[in-house]
């Protein structure tokens, strides 16, 4: 899987809430048609705008990340956006209850057997508070 985040820095103050969920939600005419995009995060703040989006492979990725895009883009907002492409092989997805490593769910260690020694980590990090 892959996570790409695009930055796009604006100047002035962050967006208003209500102006931002609208364009967003217009722009969902346009994702939700792009090849192997699974989800996207759209972001807002005082540096500008963005988003965050999920690839299920680097190659879908990298077809709509392409010099047309970053020229749709800066025809867009008046600057060009700030991409960058991340490997993500593990997933911790907390209203699941749930880990997945490439996609597959996996035993979340919280959770694993203390009879098997092989199924923990050998120096588990010491949990904040409880020194």
């Amino acid at each position: 899987m892959i996570i790409a985040l695009v930055q796009i820095p604006l100047d002035g103050p962050k967006r208003p809430h209500d102006q931002v969920t609208l364009q967003s939600l217009e722009s969902t005419k346009i994702f939700h048609k792009v090849k192997g995009l699974r989800r996207k995060y759209y972001l807002n703040s005082e540096a500008g705008g963005g988003g965050i989006y999920e690839f299920a492979t680097r190659a879908e990725a990298e077809a709509w990340f392409n010099a047309d895009w970053a020229d749709w883009m800066e025809g867009r907002f008046g600057v060009r956006p700030i991409l960058t492409l991340f490997d993500n092989s593990v997933v911790l997805d907390n209203e699941a209850g749930e880990v997945r490593v490439d996609g597959t769910p996996v035993r979340p260690p919280w959770q694993r057997d203390e009879r098997h020694p092989d199924d923990k980590p050998a120096n588990p990090p010491s949990q904040h508070g409880a020194d």
